[in-house]
């Protein structure tokens, strides 16, 4: 890929997936713990997860504007994905009588993963320590 179109396509799908985490951030908000009720919910808890969403996708949205300058919050948005799909198919496979009512949102931020990591081992300007380690430029 080249350089330029490398990192226009990585913030393209960071800026998408912080649309992503809005979209789930407004679920958490008004839908979890009264449209959906399996797995039960307190409403505090609901809103308190939505919070960390919308947080998560300011960080993504904002940060694909200046991708370079915040590849480490790919890294950071990367462990937190992949701990709840962990985590999720932990509970939905491991724990008796858990809905699998949200297997699906595992896929897509699964998915979301692949993606970035795809896409930064097919470019030759950024590498895959860069998502996981802060980089120090020439002072």
């Amino acid at each position: 890929m080249d350089k330029s179109k490398t990192l226009r396509t990585l913030a393209m799908v960071f800026f998408l997936s912080g649309i992503w985490d809005v979209i789930a951030a407004l679920v958490y908000s008004f839908m979890i713990g009264t449209v959906f009720i399996e797995p039960t919910v307190h409403r505090f808890y609901a809103i308190f997860i939505a919070s960390f969403l919308y947080c998560f996708a300011y960080l993504q949205i904002l940060s694909a504007f200046n991708i370079r300058r915040y590849l480490l919050c790919i890294g950071c948005v990367i462990i937190g994905r992949i701990f709840y799909v962990i985590l999720l198919f932990y509970y939905i496979f491991g724990v008796e009588g858990f809905p699998n009512t949200f297997w699906w949102t595992g896929v897509v931020d699964l998915i979301w993963s692949i993606l970035y990591i795809v896409i930064t081992l097919k470019s030759d300007e950024i590498h895959l320590k860069d998502l996981f380690l802060p980089h120090r430029g020439d002072s």
